[in-house]
């Protein structure tokens, strides 16, 4: 939807096939929330990525006058000398980005909501926050379509053929030509490109809401987190008007063809996992009463980073995709560099670490 929004606008004729009818809770954007953090503990080469998402996003909500944004800062747990937190503490230090530094005493003074134990640290990012997932992609495709663009719903692309001068899109529903093509195929880009063989594993994993104090879990009372550590690597969202402390896990899910997965929640016996066990552990004012949980798609790359490139046999068609469950919150500056390297051939950010010759020669 970004892509789109952003290519028409620039006055291209754009067309944007989907499988469902975005927002939908068959990818990997539902669940009401996603976070946006700018010190990045997966590395500096995304914090510029990061700083002009988060400004896209703020220019997104002026422009459509969607409530995007919401600034309730996160903090990142993780055992003393942590490895991630270390890296978002120097990319911290490189982008002059506010970052506070807390033991563990002091971050269960500042919020009584969380018990941590003498071995784990706090990093604290007062200017990040959550992004409302939903309305983001509901934004861009208003924008999109304000601006010209086509949005052909509840169509599945089956597969691609290429031309020398452009391709052709096959659906249920007919074919489309176009000169230039860009692969967004999430879940279903491997089946989608199966000439590259992308090594790319879609899971199927599940959050959960629970049941949690307002007065200490509440929006402008807790902040977004996410904790790392060995046996323990999850992160959730404060509880949004009554909506319950949320809690995911980063760790892997289920194994599954998207085609095929049952998005039901509940409909496997460890939907829970271990997050019941989590919210008991680490957070005192959270019940186990479950207010609901969903369950969702994420498609890993061996590596976790992103692939942003150009068919390796066909330079006119981009791929984007394999998010490896951190992208949301890139999804305004992908969609703009998308647009870029569509339309004029380049970009000013490095795209290097996300090149496809690291898994396709």
């Amino acid at each position: 939807m970004a892509a789109g929004a952003f290519l028409a606008k620039q006055n291209a004729r754009v067309l944007l096939i989907d499988a469902f009818d975005p927002p939908h809770a068959n990818g990997s954007h539902h669940g009401d929330t996603r976070m946006i953090r700018h010190a990045y503990g997966e590395g500096k080469k995304y914090v510029s990525m990061v700083l002009r998402a988060q400004k896209l996003w703020e220019e997104l909500e002026a422009e459509t006058g969607k409530h995007l944004f919401e600034r309730t800062g996160v903090l990142g747990l993780a055992n003393i000398g942590s490895a991630f937190l270390e890296e978002e503490i120097i990319s911290a230090k490189q982008f002059d980005l506010p970052l506070e530094i807390l033991m563990a005493e002091e971050v269960k003074k500042r919020w009584p909501g969380i018990t941590v134990s003498d071995e784990i640290m706090g990093a604290f990012e007062p200017s990040s926050g959550i992004l409302y997932s939903e309305e983001c992609i509901r934004a861009y495709r208003q924008v999109a379509t304000q601006h010209g663009a086509d949005l052909l719903t509840n169509t599945p692309a089956k597969s691609i053929t290429y031309h020398a001068d452009g391709v052709t899109v096959h659906t249920e529903k007919g074919d489309y030509h176009a000169d230039k093509l860009i692969v967004t195929g999430g879940s279903w880009t491997s089946s989608l490109l199966k000439d590259l063989e992308l090594p790319l594993q879609p899971f199927r994993k599940t959050v959960v809401w629970y049941e949690a104090d307002e007065a200490m879990y509440g929006l402008g009372k807790f902040p977004s987190y996410f904790m790392d550590l060995p046996n323990d690597r999850f992160y959730g969202f404060p509880s949004i008007q009554g909506s319950g402390l949320k809690i995911g896990s980063h760790d892997a899910g289920r194994n599954i063809d998207p085609d095929r997965v049952n998005r039901l929640f509940g409909s496997e016996p460890d939907d829970d996992g271990d997050l019941g066990t989590v919210a008991q552990r680490f957070f005192p004012g959270v019940t186990n009463n479950r207010v609901r949980g969903q369950v969702c798609l994420v498609t890993w790359t061996p590596d976790h980073d992103f692939i942003i490139d150009r068919h390796p046999n066909h330079d006119h068609v981009l791929i984007v995709s394999a998010c490896s469950a951190h992208g949301f919150k890139f999804a305004s500056v992908v969609g703009e560099i998308s647009a870029q390297l569509t339309l004029q051939g380049k970009t000013d950010f490095d795209l290097t670490p996300f090149a496809l010759s690291r898994f396709v020669r």
